[in-house]
């Protein structure tokens, strides 16, 4: 995965301070119809991941 040809997107709810800390899960869309996702504080280290189990994932999070 080429991480300078990707954009980091992450949720608006992390901010810059206070309950979010700007501390949070950035997630991207690859060019190869997948999803990656990273920790901000160690944006060195990403998750790739199909974009059936990026739905999946999400879908359990929305659901709760």
């Amino acid at each position: 995965m080429a991480k300078d040809s990707v954009t980091w997107r992450k949720s608006s709810f992390s901010g810059s301070g206070g309950t979010g800390g700007g501390d949070c899960v950035e997630a991207a869309r690859l060019n190869d119809d997948r999803y990656a996702l990273r920790d901000s504080k160690n944006p060195a280290a990403s998750l790739p991941l199909p974009a059936a189990g990026m739905a999946a994932l999400l879908s359990t999070f929305a659901n709760r």
